[in-house]
């Protein structure tokens, strides 16, 4: 799917280079991969969510990959609303206290993974943190996700280099709080 910004929208926090490359060659080879896989399969008139909840192998990787980098790529904006608001920010104030502890408890939680990072409800609204290895994704578990971000390297390196952290700290200047909280609805 097309983005909702220029390539270059994002700059500095992700640049240009970083974009074409993750979303237009990166999201682009799971998405080609998932294509030819399921031809002929019982998921070749699937959503990608019905795919991720009900295949293995080669076919849950490239359908996870690919809705994992569609959620992340969808969740931000060059005019982010740089908060949460309504019940959102309910819903985070209290499994957290305050939008500052979770954004403390969510870095903390990628920091360290190869993998995704997620905020995900439960069917009754409640949230959760979720740090997921390889092509991992909360609806795997019956959740469903409301902010995804990528800290495989391949997401911040040419940026970043090996300073994931800081990735972190400037990605939150780009997460547009309006989308999530439409996905948190």
């Amino acid at each position: 799917p097309p983005l909702p910004y220029e390539t270059n929208a994002l700059a500095p926090v992700i640049s240009e280079t970083t974009i074409k490359l993750h979303h237009g060659k990166h999201l682009k080879a799971y998405i080609d991969n998932l294509n030819k896989l399921i031809v002929g399969t019982p998921f070749e008139n699937c959503d990608l969510e019905t795919i991720v909840k009900n295949s293995t192998g080669a076919i849950f990787n490239n359908a996870a990959q690919a809705l994992n980098h569609i959620i992340y790529f969808n969740s931000f904006s060059p005019k982010a609303e740089h908060t949460p608001s309504g019940a959102l920010l309910a819903a985070i104030e209290k499994e957290w206290g305050s939008f500052d502890n979770f954004k403390k408890e969510f870095s903390a939680a990628v920091t360290s993974l190869f993998g995704s990072g997620w905020l995900a409800k439960d069917k009754k609204g409640k949230l959760y943190i979720f740090s997921e290895s390889n092509a991992g994704n909360p609806i795997t578990k019956g959740y469903t996700p409301i902010l995804g971000i990528d800290v495989w390297e391949h997401a911040y390196y040419l940026d970043y280099q090996n300073l994931r952290p800081e990735h972190i700290e400037k990605i939150w200047t780009i997460i547009d709080w309006r989308t999530i909280g439409a996905r948190y609805k």
